[in-house]
């Protein structure tokens, strides 16, 4: 019988998500959008899945919440999302200490998250980005995350 591959590795490349984070957002103009967030990444008590959670004031938007795993056999990483308003998806993630990504492409609507961390990884700068069919991913708006313990 063949060792089955754990996730242990893989999980590792979670940890500088690890803790509570100021969110802030902001137009595709880039000008600031009133009200601000705060999003949580808590491990699982099982350590197989980190759980993010996001509230916030801004108008509009919706508190959420997120698993994330991985497959222990490739390393490859899925987000579930949903929040209040009833929704629910399943993104494919990249994450590697500079960059997370998170993609999904399927109808209606295919968006991804694109951000980089700072250099001491306090800071991860990024934009969601909806797609406009013929032309390709424009911005959607800009999240900034900065980390508060």
């Amino acid at each position: 019988m063949s060792e089955q591959p754990t996730a242990a590795e893989a999980l590792r490349a979670l940890e500088p998500l690890v803790g509570e984070w100021a969110v802030e957002a902001a137009g595709p103009d880039g000008h600031p959008w009133p009200g601000r967030g705060r999003a949580s990444f808590h491990w699982h008590p099982s350590r197989a899945h980190l759980v993010q959670r996001t509230v916030t004031d801004v108008p509009g938007a919706p508190d959420s919440t997120s698993i994330i795993g991985c497959d222990a056999a490739d390393g490859s990483f899925a987000q579930l999302y949903s929040d209040e308003r009833g929704v629910c998806r399943i993104y494919s993630m990249h994450i590697d200490g500079r960059a997370w990504t998170l993609q999904r492409d399927g109808d209606p609507f295919p968006q991804r998250f694109v951000g980089e961390f700072s250099d001491d990884a306090r800071t991860i700068a990024g934009r969601w980005e909806k797609a406009e069919h013929a032309a390709g991913f424009a911005v959607d708006f800009y999240l900034t995350y900065r980390k508060i313990g």
